[in-house]
């Protein structure tokens, strides 16, 4: 809020100088950015599992110790834009904030300050998709085409969407075309769907064949989401994740209503980033969140009532083995794994400024979340803190 003060007048030197203060309230744009943050938040509680045994005060102690340390040297705190919390056994070893929501206005990231999740999104749409086929709503093998009417390509299945083996062209590479779309337009869902449609454009490859990484698999998702449950992407997202784990600070923006009412995004210069056309698509990117509502989820998968175990080893298993190494995908989540059967799940994201990391450690029961709206490569490393709670050989980290 901004306060106009004006004085004035006088008309010559034989009058006595005159004040008069006017506060007149402002709406610009930086008062919009931030409707969110300054609207009354609910300090939220996590709700820690019970089964979970309580860490013994010397091991706190260490690994408290050890993960300050590594944090600021994996990170560059000193740089970062953001918020970094780690926990095990529900318990926050290490929770920390910095830098500025708006840089312009000097707003302070806070524990209640949604940040955009970027591909972390895709973990929850994932969820979202695997609760409905619980609910026996969706099968996880059925064709596209029998939730999507006029989907052109028969062969898709859900799974194949889920785990990156669908061979969907990119959409943000087929709409840069004029002949197409363009970069002028504003691109939404149904949008993409109706593309395909029209052009009948080719696949990449023949489904299941191989991976490869593509947005516009959960962009499906998510019209699948909409079109099994007869609501928005962002009610069912609700319904289905975010208010039965109570993650108070959590919505999937819209490009329309919520344009100021978000953190801003900015470049490793601290350059505001500015909205383009692909950012009224959801599924894929879209969602904000913020380090303790990620918590939230993240223990509530240990719990077979919020999805159940079978689903849980479908969406934490591996599909992609035509090549060799550590990397993996399973549905709606990356994995490494290595030939000690040791195994690392996980999803990093980017979208303009904003990067994220979204760590969890079924096995030691740990969890590692990175969320910046200023871009930075380091907050992918996170990942390396795993080595804290599990150590490698010669005791180096985890690449």
């Amino acid at each position: 809020m901004h306060f106009l003060f004006s004085l004035h007048t006088f008309l010559n030197f034989k009058f006595p100088i005159l004040l008069v203060v006017f506060s007149i309230i402002l709406s610009c744009e930086d008062n919009k950015e931030l409707m969110l943050s300054s609207k009354p938040q609910v300090k939220p509680t996590i709700e820690y599992n019970a089964d979970f045994p309580a860490l013994e005060p010397m091991y706190l102690a260490e690994k408290k110790a050890q993960i300050k340390e590594a944090v600021e040297e994996v990170v560059d705190t000193a740089n970062f834009s953001g918020g970094l919390l780690i926990a095990k056994n529900g318990q926050i070893l290490y929770e920390n904030y910095f830098g500025f929501s708006s840089y312009k206005l000097g707003t302070s990231i806070k524990e209640t300050t949604p940040l955009h999740l970027a591909s972390v999104s895709k973990t929850l749409t994932a969820t979202a998709i695997l609760r409905l086929v619980d609910q026996g709503k969706i099968k996880l093998d059925m064709a596209v085409n029998e939730y999507l009417k006029d989907f052109p390509y028969p062969e898709i299945t859900v799974r194949h969407l889920l785990n990156h083996r669908s061979g969907l062209q990119k959409y943000e590479y087929f709409t840069d075309s004029d002949k197409i779309w363009g970069r002028k337009k504003l691109l939404q869902n149904s949008d993409i769907l109706a593309l395909f449609i029209k052009h009948d454009l080719p696949l990449y490859f023949k489904p299941n064949s191989k991976f490869t990484y593509t947005n516009t698999n959960f962009a499906m998702l998510a019209l699948i989401i909409e079109e099994i449950t007869g609501k928005t992407y962002a009610k069912a997202m609700n319904d289905l994740v975010f208010m039965p784990l109570k993650m108070e600070n959590t919505f999937v923006f819209n490009l329309k209503k919520d344009k100021y009412k978000r953190s801003q995004s900015y470049s490793s210069r601290y350059e505001k980033q500015p909205f383009n056309n692909l950012d009224a698509v959801y599924g894929d990117k879209n969602i904000y969140s913020t380090p303790r509502d990620i918590l939230k989820y993240d223990l509530a998968m240990y719990n077979d009532d919020f999805l159940s175990a079978n689903l849980k080893e479908e969406m934490y298993r591996g599909y992609s083995y035509e090549r060799r190494g550590v990397n993996n995908y399973g549905l709606g989540i990356r994995l490494k794994e290595w030939e000690n059967g040791s195994r690392l799940l996980y999803h990093h994201g980017w979208w303009h400024g904003n990067t994220s990391t979204y760590v969890t450690m079924k096995s030691d029961t740990v969890t590692i979340i990175g969320l910046s709206n200023k871009f930075s490569r380091r907050i992918y490393h996170l990942n390396k803190l795993s080595a804290i709670f599990r150590p490698q050989k010669g005791g180096s980290l985890i690449e």
